[in-house]
Parts: structure tokens; C-alpha cells; sequence
């Protein structure tokens, strides 16, 4: 019923990581599969425990490509009707996938989504309610929760568990960095949804997560300022609402 996509270098400060998000998934009581998109990476490196799982598939591509080019790529490889981005060093909740798909089945939306956690290096996890509120929302809602591309993201991107045929349409955004930003505002344009008050995601806060890198702040203005854009044109369009010709 469900794909996780994750895209992974293999980096060997994320392999325990790797294992862990994948402990997490085998936690699920939800039917799921995994496809990871192996960015240059050879397939020789991935942990045993995935390796040895049926239920997980990768895609080698021949170079690293960058997380939003290899996690579109997988996208060839999804045979499920619901699709859930996923980061190599993060970790779903124990009932993230049935009480969303639940959702998904028994209202006929496009998308549900959660909050999430915020998992910290002494094992500790602090609650992050996004600033879109618990509820249905109509497609290009969610957008008009994110005021201005400086605030807080409207949801968490890797909270949606999406139909497959809408992530398609609203892929990872064209980013260096900020790639979900586009792909949170895109599915969540597209169709209806909802947001359950319940936390199905845990971000790993550590030294090598993208956001503590060196340089990250140099791009982070002007990828927030593209995605926030294009949430504004395409609920603009859908909404019929005109040309917006002053960007």
C-alpha cells in the first residue's frame, strides 16, 4: 500500500541511522515497501538488515545527483497507490503509517499528514505542531499558513503520506537544499487533505544533518523564496485567480 523513497550517499556516519529508520519501519503495522536511492553510492554498502529485506529495493544511479534529482528518479520505481518521503537518518513513529492510511481509505483525500518530533542526541524528543492547525484542508490551503517565505514551513514534508499519482504531479522541487519545501506545497495544492494531532515522524537532531552544515544558510533565503513563490502562483492558478506578475 505504501513506498518510503529515501535518498542516501551510504555515508558511513549514517548507516546506523539508515538501520534505524528502517527498524522503524519494520514497526509498522501497515503493509510497506522501500525504495532507496542509492546518490553514487554502491549498493555493496547497504546495511545488512535492508540488504536482507525483501521488502526494501534500491536504485544506483551511476553518480551522486543531489537528494532531489535521486529521490525523483525513485520515483519510476513506486508501485503503490501512497508514497512517504523519508530522510536516511531519520525515524517514522510506531503508528505513522496505519493511521494515516486509515485516513487516506476511509475519507477518499489525497494526502494526510502529522506532526512530528524533533529526536535528540540523549534519546529525547520535543513535539513540533506545524503551523497549518489538525483538520481537512482544501487544495492551496495549507500554503496560506506559511506568511512569508522568512516563517515557519506550513508542514512537515516528510509527515505526508500522499496518493502516488499526486506526489508525481508535485515532485521534489529543482533545489540544491529546500526540495521539500516545493514538494509539501505542491501535494498539498493539488487535492484536499488532512492533518492528524498526532506526531508520525522523528527529525534527528545531530552534527550531520543538512541544516548544520557549513554554507546551508548561503542558499536557505532563496530556496524558501522559490518554494513559497511557487505555492503562491499554483494555488493562484487553481484557484483562478490570474497572472501574478509581480512574482
Amino acid at each position: 500500500m505504501i513506498t518510503v523513497v529515501i535518498a542516501s550517499r551510504l555515508r558511513e556516519d549514517r548507516l546506523d541511522y539508515l538501520s534505524a529508520m528502517h527498524a522503524s519501519l519494520t514497526r509498522q503495522s501497515a503493509p510497506w515497501e522501500a525504495v532507496i536511492a542509492l546518490d553514487g553510492a554502491s549498493p555493496d554498502r547497504l546495511p545488512a538488515p535492508l540488504a536482507q529485506d525483501s521488502r526494501v529495493r534500491t536504485l544506483a544511479l551511476p553518480r551522486p545527483v543531489g537528494a532531489s534529482c535521486a529521490r525523483n528518479l525513485a520515483l519510476t520505481q513506486v508501485r503503490t497507490p501512497y508514497l512517504n518521503w523519508a530522510d536516511d537518518d531519520d525515524e517514522f513513529t510506531d503508528n505513522a503509517m496505519a493511521i494515516r492510511l486509515n485516513t487516506l481509505e476511509s475519507t477518499g483525500v489525497g494526502w494526510c499528514a502529522g506532526w512530528s518530533e524533533d529526536h535528540h542526541p540523549d534519546g529525547s524528543t520535543t513535539l513540533w505542531r506545524c503551523p497549518t492547525p489538525p483538520g481537512r484542508h482544501e487544495p492551496g490551503e495549507v500554503w496560506t499558513y506559511w506568511k512569508s517565505p522568512a516563517d515557519t514551513i506550513p508542514i512537515g514534508p516528510t509527515t505526508i503520506l500522499a496518493r502516488t499519482d499526486l506526489v508525481r504531479a508535485a515532485p521534489m522541487g529543482g533545489l540544491v537544499q529546500g526540495e521539500d519545501y516545493c514538494a509539501a506545497v505542491g501535494v498539498t495544492s493539488l487535492a484536499p487533505g488532512i492533518l492528524l494531532p498526532t506526531p508520525v515522524y522523528r527529525y534527528r537532531k545531530w552534527g550531520g544533518q543538512m541544516t548544520s552544515q557549513v554554507g546551508y544558510d548561503q542558499l536557505e533565503t532563496a530556496a524558501r523564496e522559490h518554494a513559497w513563490a511557487y505555492g503562491r502562483s499554483l494555488r493562484a492558478v487553481i484557484h483562478g485567480a490570474g497572472d501574478l506578475i509581480d512574482g
